[in-house]
């Protein structure tokens, strides 16, 4: 790799972490929009055209407030909690295929900032990686709610996981692949033979546990049990405050924009779109980029509408629900496709 390929990534790099944020930033604007909408209110209206500065606004308050550490918290701790939660929700990014190939002048520009062969084992990895932000945040606040929402946060992964690995396993069989960009390349276009090429028709049951451990996967409604108020004031950052709550609060919506671009590039074709081969060239990749981020505005929304919609499961539902229903299902799912495979492919 040469020094203009590395520029290059490098670019790429700072292009899609920019991205991140500032989805993660507006996605709170968005939270409270639709929040509003469902609830017939206005929602942010004062801050800027339609309260479009509102995110701005709240970012310079997480900035300004005093900056708080229990006397009694582990202090290196408490500053690490944080932040390996937002660097964990960061670098999923770095496998997702963003479009196909850009040309630029001589240049060759892979929108993807690495192709490794195993990519969803990464994304599976980065996922577990998250929740030690959590624990270890809710473990230094030496404080007994903290610790009750990190423990719940740790068996509530853990349980999810399960789950959403023996789902992609069945995609996997189907794929035949671990490469995040092959398996997008592979549900061109939309239809092709008289066959739908997006594997969400080839893995409907798959998707489904795939979205629902993805909601415990991000600690969204209806399983956000880690932060629930009711019962534990604020969950595994309740002695948190200023940009080390924002941290964790920023990690919830990049995560949202992760899971929702991988559920779009395993399921849903990634950057190809009905129609595509009526393209070519940059405009082609430029169309796939949108159409791409497009899928993943949807699912973000649907993160949104679930939250503002569904009551919030009790802890042992959760727990039934993972263990009880969605293995088995999972299983089954597995077992299904590999017999529709062995007879009937």
């Amino acid at each position: 790799m040469g020094l203009a390929d590395i520029v290059i990534k490098f670019i790429l790099v700072v292009i899609i972490f920019a991205i991140s944020l500032l989805i993660a930033l507006y996605s709170t604007y968005a939270e409270r929009k639709v929040a509003a909408f469902f609830q017939d209110r206005l929602g942010p209206n004062r801050a800027g055209p339609w309260g479009i500065l509102q995110p701005f606004a709240d970012g310079g308050k997480m900035f300004l407030k005093e900056e708080i550490i229990p006397a009694s918290a582990s202090k290196f701790l408490f500053i690490a909690g944080p932040s390996l939660s937002i660097f964990t929700a960061c670098i999923g990014s770095a496998v997702i295929p963003w479009g196909q190939q850009l040309t630029i002048g001589s240049h060759v520009i892979d929108l993807q900032v690495t192709d490794i062969n195993v990519g969803v084992l990464y994304i599976l990895g980065v996922v577990s990686l998250g929740v030690y932000g959590v624990m270890i945040g809710g473990w230094a606040s030496n404080n007994k709610y903290s610790l009750l929402g990190a423990i719940r946060a740790a068996s509530q992964n853990i349980s999810y996981e399960i789950s959403m690995g023996l789902a992609i396993i069945a995609l996997l069989m189907v794929t035949g692949t671990l490469s995040l960009k092959e398996i997008a390349a592979q549900q061109h276009g939309f239809w092709s033979h008289g066959w739908f090429t997006w594997n969400i028709f080839k893995q409907p049951l798959g998707f489904l546990l795939f979205i629902v451990c993805a909601f415990a996967e991000t600690n969204r409604t209806p399983f956000d049990l880690p932060e629930c108020e009711t019962e534990l004031i604020g969950g595994y950052h309740t002695e948190y405050s200023s940009m080390k709550l924002g941290f964790y609060l920023f990690s919830e919506y990049i995560n949202m924009f992760i899971s929702g671009a991988v559920m779009a590039t395993l399921y849903f074709g990634g950057y190809n779109f009905p129609g595509m081969h009526y393209f070519s060239g940059n405009v082609l990749v430029l169309l796939g980029v949108v159409a791409l981020f497009a899928k993943i505005f949807f699912f973000i929304f649907f993160f949104m509408w679930v939250r503002w919609t569904i009551p919030r499961f009790r802890y042992d539902q959760l727990m039934d629900l993972g263990w009880k229903v969605l293995i088995p299902l999972a299983i089954a799912n597995i077992v299904i496709t590999g017999i529709f495979i062995t007879f009937f492919k």
